[in-house]
């Protein structure tokens, strides 16, 4: 008996659906945000176009502070070219393992979700190229391997289409710190 149409499409669709943050669910350490980003944080990084050619290195400098229920977190990035830049993230737990993200150079606010070791954000980030600015999405999964090591993997994309990837390794100096 051959299978309707429908139902093979369906089935092919089933098995393209991308990971969800609650697939982690089960894996440990277990990813708090705001404990692993209080204190300093040191990160290495790269951007690679969508050919994943390495178009940019650089290191990052973070530090978090609680300001009532708010983590504050100060990133200041070194660019290879010897550029600097920094962000002022404010993050906010919303309950049931739903965060909240705001920056100056974010649009609107990230939306971050956390399940097991993994970290999911989404946002759209004010991007600067060459004097103008554009609106690139964010597609930002973290994944906690250790008590003081994490590795980022960020997909970034235009009107759905992939402009590449970035690429990071944060390692916290001292626990608590």
């Amino acid at each position: 008996m051959r299978a309707p149409l429908w139902l093979v499409a369906l089935l092919l669709l089933a098995g393209c659906a991308a990971p969800t943050v609650g697939d982690y669910a089960a894996n440990r350490p277990l990813l708090d945000p705001g404990r692993f980003f209080l204190g300093h944080t040191k990160a290495w990084g790269m951007y690679q176009d969508r050919q994943g050619r390495l178009l940019k290195r650089f290191t990052v400098d973070m530090d978090g502070e609680r300001h009532g229920d708010e983590l504050v977190l100060t990133e200041r990035f070194l660019y290879s070219d010897g550029n600097r830049q920094q962000r002022v993230w404010r993050l906010k737990s919303i309950g049931q393992g739903r965060w909240r993200g705001l920056a100056d150079d974010v649009e609107g606010e990230a939306i971050g979700e956390t399940a097991g070791n993994a970290l999911r954000w989404r946002y759209t980030l004010k991007l600067p190229v060459e004097g103008e600015e554009y609106l690139v999405q964010f597609d930002d999964w973290m994944f906690l391997q250790d008590e003081r090591s994490l590795l980022n993997r960020a997909v970034m994309s235009k009107f759905g289409f992939r402009l590449g990837e970035v690429t990071l390794f944060f390692h916290k100096p001292e626990l608590g710190s």
